[in-house]
């Protein structure tokens, strides 16, 4: 009797500690227990600066469209640079630094912020080919917001946002958003800078991640969901889980019992 009850007392504790409670799967909470008197604080996004392989999308315009159609060459428009077409017609970083413009040549732009660049470009076409009077036009974009998710989430691998700027909430639901046995609290950001990599833990269920640096993401980040414990436990991740587990165990115990005093 007495080795049956500590089995339902280990069974028990096998419940509470495997259970995956509420508090580690919701994000943004304010874990200080007062309601927020203030807005979370503006984080200074911090430019991006272009990296090697790194692909753009650059137009060129000018009031009177013939003027410039030597450096478009393919003629295709803004609204054809989407989707996977920019990785054949757009401009790729090489391993040089460097983009290869018609006309223009090699510029490069390793370590330019998008900006940057097209104030470059802007500054040479200027000097070498028009007059002010011409109202050059230059647009430099990123083609696709691109970053990597692996881990404990609904959709790992490489993934493309179509505009400027993604942060971290929004990269987790485009991925499925994290399972039930990923954890929130110590989701890591490698990040690649020109001083070399980066790498941080940030806590999704704490509404303070907002402050971080690396809440914003950059272009190219890499971002990897632990498992928590109760995966690699096989204890089950919910009450009713963890129940079933229980009373398995209980039974089995239960039927040793009763064969070794037969």
């Amino acid at each position: 009797m007495k080795k049956f009850l500590r089995c339902i007392l280990m069974g028990m504790s096998v419940f509470f500690v495997s259970c995956i409670p509420t508090k580690d799967l919701i994000y943004l909470q304010n874990k200080n227990g007062t309601e927020a008197t203030a807005p979370i604080s503006e984080v200074m996004l911090k430019p991006y600066r272009l990296q090697v392989n790194d692909v753009l999308s650059i137009t060129i315009k000018a009031d009177d469209p013939k003027l410039v159609a030597i450096f478009n060459p393919t003629n295709k428009g803004e609204t054809d640079n989407v989707g996977s077409s920019l990785y054949f017609s757009g401009y790729t970083v090489d391993d040089h630094g460097n983009i290869r413009i018609p006309v223009l040549g090699e510029i490069n732009a390793i370590g330019f912020t998008v900006d940057e660049l097209r104030m470059k470009i802007e500054k040479q076409l200027l000097d070498e080919y028009f007059k002010k009077e011409a109202n050059i036009f230059v647009i430099v974009r990123l083609a696709g917001f691109k970053y990597t998710v692996n881990g404990e989430v609904g959709s790992v691998g490489t993934k493309f946002l179509f505009q400027d700027h993604v942060n971290i909430m929004e990269a987790i639901a485009n991925s499925g958003d994290i399972t039930i046995t990923g954890d929130r609290k110590a989701v890591t950001i490698i990040r690649q800078s020109p001083s070399g990599t980066e790498m941080h833990d940030i806590d999704l269920t704490d509404i303070n991640v907002m402050q971080s640096p690396y809440y914003n993401l950059q272009p190219n980040d890499y971002i990897y969901v632990k498992p928590l414990k109760q995966k690699t436990w096989g204890t089950g991740k919910t009450g009713i889980e963890s129940l079933s587990t229980i009373i398995t165990l209980i039974s089995l115990v239960t039927t040793a019992i009763v064969l070794l005093n037969l």
